[in-house]
């Protein structure tokens, strides 16, 4: 469909992911501004946004005039709906600056930011109740063409036409319970004396409480559900490669760490880490697939977060440690920029492979 939104949108991506190639190839270092200039503002201008005109988008936007600004609000019907906090291309993107963006944003009744450095773009739920981590809805970068099918598909949920439908929340819903989900079971699953451990015990009377305790002590649960894609993109048409599957289709299979080892993604061992609350955590994904945090081995990469969450901040009530998703919590450094990327970056390189 040659000239449509949906062609324009991939066009301008695959000229900008070419743009990224030629500037670190030639080592060019972009300021800030320059970053918006030549990296983001294609990009919106692609997904709709008028880039020139302040019915659509407001540069070094303040609610207040003693607020510090944000780098673009972009409004539909008169109200800012979504903000982006842009920083330079070689910028890392960090906890810090979602941190401010997110606040400002619910403290102004916006719900959804981006923190962009015009090659990765992060996009966050603000009024989500969570840890800034888990606000994150998802993460992609221009310069992988691996990414390119989830970078089309993730950068149309901010369309102009979509930011006033409610496919976005929908999602973001849809992300959120399952991650709730996902980490209670394990929860249930590794608690010596928890509630599992007795509802098994009352449905299998011939065992005794001490024989499933063990058991369970023994066993190893994976969890998976897979990634949830956008109904349709924002410019109308389905999203990539989703006409091509039946309705019915069997989901995609869980993805363990083994697999990433298995699939070259990852050389074990590879070391983890994460600025957390201001405190440097480091971990290690071992040769067998567990994860090593403080001389410990845990089964998940969740685990291992929640745990050394719990040595930052302790564990909440009736909880052994904080809910946490591993994937988007650890980070490995990118051996080719020097970037720290969210190791949940490779297992969405995986899930594109195997597509």
């Amino acid at each position: 469909m040659a000239g449509s939104p949906h062609a324009a949108l991939r066009e301008t991506l695959t000229k900008v992911r070419a743009r990224i190639a030629e500037l670190r190839a030639n080592s060019d270092h972009l300021s800030e501004e320059e970053t918006k200039a030549i990296l983001i503002d294609p990009v919106l201008a692609a997904l709709g946004w008028h880039v020139d005109e302040l019915e659509d988008v407001r540069r070094e936007y303040r609610a207040k005039p003693s607020d510090n600004p944000v780098d673009y609000a972009l409004f539909v019907f008169g109200k800012p709906r979504l903000f982006i906090e842009a920083k330079a291309l070689t910028t890392a993107l960090d906890r810090k600056s979602a941190s401010q963006v997110l606040g400002y944003a619910a403290t102004v009744g916006v719900g959804w930011c981006v923190l962009a450095n015009g090659d990765e773009y992060r996009l966050y739920k603000s009024h989500a109740n969570v840890d800034v981590d888990e606000k994150l809805l998802r993460t992609v970068r221009l310069s992988d063409p691996a990414q390119a099918g989830l970078c089309l598909e993730t950068l149309a949920l901010i369309a102009r036409e979509q930011m006033g439908d409610t496919e976005l929340e929908l999602l973001w819903k849809s992300q959120f319970v399952d991650r709730r989900v996902k980490t209670t079971l394990e929860e249930l699953f590794a608690e010596e004396n928890g509630a599992l451990a007795r509802l098994v015990h009352k449905r299998s009377g011939e065992l005794s409480l001490g024989d499933v305790k063990e058991s369970l002590q023994r066993a190893q649960l994976q969890v998976h559900f897979p990634a949830v894609a956008a109904p349709a993109t924002a410019v109308g048409h389905p999203a990539p490669g989703s006409e091509s599957k039946p309705p019915n289709a069997p989901h995609s299979p869980p993805v363990e760490l083994h697999d990433l080892i298995d699939g070259g993604l990852v050389q074990a061992p590879l070391s983890l880490e994460k600025t957390y609350k201001g405190v440097q955590l480091e971990a290690v994904v071992e040769v067998d697939g567990r994860v090593r945090f403080a001389e410990e081995s845990y089964d998940s990469l969740s685990t291992a977060g929640g745990m050394a969450r719990k040595s930052v901040i302790g564990a909440p009530e009736g909880r052994e440690y904080p809910q946490t998703n591993g994937w988007t919590f650890w980070q490995y450094r990118d051996l080719e920029t020097g970037d720290l990327r969210p190791i949940d970056d490779l297992r969405q390189r995986y899930l594109q492979s195997k597509a």
